[in-house]
């Protein structure tokens, strides 16, 4: 038997920008997803994720036809693998959670990214990072039909990085701590909804949305170099910049702003959505000497606290 954890992940800037050529920056969450694999003798496929409700058994044959929505990132993964190193096995897989699904953190891609480090540990197919990253996008792709992958490799390389969509560029930002407080707002987000409405605007307006990310990209490399000095009073300033962009995209919620508007009171330097928006999570920067202020404040406000921490290992055998 094989176990693999993957780490979760926070957007903290370049959200939605990165679908379309942008630089975004991520960092890897403790929340982990850790999954099991196991041969069987057999042509049977065995999924149980306790977290989602499911138990789910499925012949290797039919593995071409379309799946139940919670087993699809397990299956497709499964099923990418075995197409492309034309290799078939029955498999018994089972996957726990550290966290809910439901707040935006990952948890599709980290479990993308562990079922298939998994598979390769398990079945004796050598994958380096890169390859990892590459496979687990196309299985992402598969299902979602949009993306940039950035969920994938932060899953993959941990710690803080630089991402370019498709893998163009990962790059590690160097810095030994971000203090974040994390916030969710209680709405369950549709990515993929979200992301393609974003993709409607830009064919609609082209030119203000085209704007709007190279904006974005302006930040995010600002942001890069100020998260690398500890210069926390001014990366606040660029999450309120950055956060602006979204808003005017259409991407925030009441919910969020609320969140926002009540942690900039209680003293953060400044806040934002945290990935797709339309609910899911925000978040705040501040020295740590007001972050119980911030978490009081957005628990008042019918937020609820995530304490997570940042900078997170990437995948690893366990």
């Amino acid at each position: 038997m094989i176990k693999v954890s993957a780490p979760g992940k926070l957007m903290l800037f370049g959200d939605h920008a990165v679908v379309h050529n942008r630089p975004c920056i991520v960092t890897a969450v403790d929340y982990r997803i850790s999954t099991s694999l196991e041969k069987r003798y057999d042509d049977n496929i065995i999924l149980n994720a306790p977290d989602l409700g499911v138990t789910y058994k499925i012949s290797l044959e039919d593995l071409e036809k379309p799946q139940p929505k919670k087993t699809m990132f397990v299956l497709t993964s499964v099923k990418n693998f075995f197409d492309k190193y034309k290799i078939k096995n029955g498999l018994e897989i089972n996957t726990k959670s550290e966290f809910s699904s439901e707040y935006g953190l990952g948890s599709s891609s980290a479990v993308t990214v562990g079922v298939l480090k998994g598979l390769s540990e398990l079945l004796g197919v050598e994958l380096n990072n890169r390859e990892l990253f590459d496979l687990s996008y196309k299985t992402i792709l598969d299902i979602q039909g949009v993306g940039s992958g950035f969920d994938a490799a932060s899953a993959i390389y941990g710690g803080t990085i630089y991402f370019v969509k498709g893998g163009k560029t990962i790059e590690p930002v160097k810095v030994k701590e971000l203090p974040l407080v994390v916030g969710y707002t209680g709405v369950k987000a549709d990515t993929s909804t979200l992301v393609k409405m974003v993709g409607r605007r830009l064919v609609e307006e082209p030119n203000t949305i085209n704007k709007n990310f190279d904006d974005a990209a302006r930040i995010v490399n600002e942001a890069r170099v100020e998260i690398e000095r500890s210069n926390w009073k001014e990366v606040g300033d660029l999450m309120d910049k950055n956060h602006k962009l979204l808003r005017n995209l259409g991407v925030s919620s009441p919910e969020l702003e609320k969140l926002i508007d009540i942690s900039k009171k209680a003293g953060a330097y400044g806040a934002k959505l945290s990935g797709a928006g339309g609910g899911d999570c925000m978040i705040a920067i501040a020295e740590k000497e007001i972050h119980k202020d911030i978490i009081d404040a957005i628990e008042c406000s019918g937020g609820k606290f995530i304490e997570v921490k940042l900078n997170a290992e990437g995948t690893k055998i366990i």
